[in-house]
């Protein structure tokens, strides 16, 4: 197991307060909890007292005793943890973060609508979960935390197919995100032989999103998922919601003349295409497939994935508070 790098938590301590009872070797207890076996030693000796059974003092670990003395050096390295005057609070934003998957930003918020008068920012969290100061949450959990590549120099785009509307063409309005009903879409797929995919859909102003899960991911399919979309809403309804859609030069969607054609005849929607290789050209949509992602990791099959897991995350995301969106949810802000 790889060794840790932040300081023993307090939920560590009692499990190593429980392996130490159950006679399990502080060797073991290491290799178990993932520290060295120096630090296993060090917090040892930190929380040991003297026991007495009879008339004989038996040495034993306290996790509570050695959580005191903890938390007593970190006020004397400097100014003493905010969260730890309050721990109502630091419970709630350990549970934001863990195990509702919020960001410390997203979470500080909840905290403020939510009435806490303790106020951190959100470097100071970042700093807390490094260190270990939280129960639940750790730098494993924290999704917009990963290590980037390099940025590369971008080389010249390119369009797939002149014929193609392309997103050189949209109109600057629709870039400038003013106005509702604009979309942006793309395919997630799922385990390497498996057929069935994501069809995910993310609206430009409020980043609200649908999330379709489709057989397979033949143009036919895709154009089906549209039709079914549009009949749900009727004729009027998705026109005003649905007034076009920026996509990738994937094959499921290059049949445009299909594409775009409505149920109810005529025009269904304006059809966007980005240049080829430049996933940044839709960015609120491949943000959003990376949030799906924390759901369901590369590697998934999609077989497995209900239609009610689906709407629990497609949920999610649209009751999932953004800065952009000046700490509304997409949820509230269709609703202003």
């Amino acid at each position: 197991m790889t060794k840790k790098q932040h300081y023993m938590t307090e939920q560590e301590r009692y499990k190593l307060e429980g392996m130490l009872a159950a006679k399990v070797k502080p060797t073991e207890a290491a290799r178990e909890l993932g520290f060295t076996v120096q630090t296993i030693y060090n917090e040892i000796r930190r929380g040991t007292y003297l026991h007495t059974v009879g008339y004989k003092d038996i040495p034993r670990y306290s996790a509570a005793k050695g959580q005191d003395i903890f938390e007593k050096r970190q006020r004397n390295k400097g100014r003493p943890l905010k969260i730890g005057k309050d721990r109502e609070y630091a419970e709630f934003l350990d549970k934001k973060m863990k195990l509702e998957r919020y960001s410390p930003a997203a979470a500080l918020e909840e905290a403020r609508k939510a009435g806490y008068t303790t106020r951190l920012s959100v470097q100071t969290v970042y700093s807390y979960i490094d260190k270990g100061f939280f129960l639940r949450m750790n730098n494993d959990d924290l999704w917009e935390k990963t290590k980037r590549a390099p940025r590369q120099k971008r080389a010249a785009p390119k369009v797939a197919h002149k014929d193609l509307p392309s997103i050189e063409k949209r109109p600057e309005w629709i870039g400038d995100r003013s106005v509702l009903g604009h979309w942006e879409g793309d395919l997630i797929v799922g385990r390497k032989g498996s057929s069935p995919v994501l069809l995910t859909l993310t609206e430009r102003v409020k980043r609200e999103e649908m999330i379709i899960k489709l057989p397979d991911r033949k143009a036919v399919t895709v154009r089906r998922a549209f039709d079914r979309i549009e009949r749900s809403l009727g004729k009027s309804s998705f026109r005003e919601k649905f007034q076009s859609v920026t996509l990738d030069n994937g094959s499921e969607f290059m049949e445009y003349e299909e594409l775009v054609k409505s149920v109810f005849g005529g025009k269904r929607f304006d059809v966007w295409y980005t240049h080829a290789g430049a996933p940044y050209e839709k960015g609120a949509n491949e943000n959003h497939n990376r949030m799906i992602r924390r759901f369901l990791p590369k590697g998934t099959d999609f077989t497995r994935v209900t239609k009610k897991r689906i709407a629990e995350i497609q949920d999610w995301m649209n009751d999932y508070p953004r800065k952009s969106l000046g700490w509304l949810t997409p949820r509230e802000v269709g609703r202003l």
